[in-house]
């Protein structure tokens, strides 16, 4: 839960850090999928549910107080390095998606057959984010194509993913 609130934050430097309007109109997009819209609810909320869905108290998720320090710290450096990175270093970074949506229809198959106790609607996150990643996967590609075309650049950007 910890990352995904921290998404926002993510994707908030990187609208900061970039120049380009069209690329933060489009970008903002990510915003509102986690954060919810007026009326919306976002995936933060969505992953509440399925953190209840699995026996776990929403307000205890909300406090963090059961983050794990290498789990902060590694998803902290991560916000840090989109405040701190050129913003289309940290607008490919968000390429680690690519297998996003893979994993997500995974868990849709899988998880109901292994854990039957899980009420179906706490998956609607993953349903979701089945759309969302792909799309978000392609806007970060291209991003990616369009602003790497030396080697130099794109074994950079290799180094970024890895």
């Amino acid at each position: 839960f910890y990352y995904q609130v921290n998404i926002p934050l993510k994707d908030a430097a990187i609208l900061a850090n970039c120049p380009d309007r069209e690329i933060r109109r489009e970008w903002i997009q990510r915003l509102l999928d986690h954060d919810g819209a007026p009326g919306e609810d976002g995936g933060i909320e969505a992953w509440l549910r399925l953190g209840q869905a699995v026996g776990l108290d929403p307000d205890q998720l909300r406090s963090q107080e059961l983050v794990l320090p290498g789990v902060r710290f590694a998803v902290d450096a991560y916000v840090n390095f989109a405040r701190r990175a050129s913003w289309q270093e940290a607008a490919s970074s968000s390429l680690t998606e690519l297998f996003a949506p893979q994993i997500h229809q995974s868990r849709l198959d899988s998880w109901p057959q292994h854990y039957p106790w899980i009420d179906p609607a706490g998956y609607e996150y993953f349903r979701t984010r089945l759309g969302q990643a792909r799309r978000d996967v392609e806007h970060g590609l291209a991003i990616t194509l369009q602003h790497y075309t030396t080697r130099e650049g794109q074994e950079r950007m290799l180094q970024i993913l890895q």
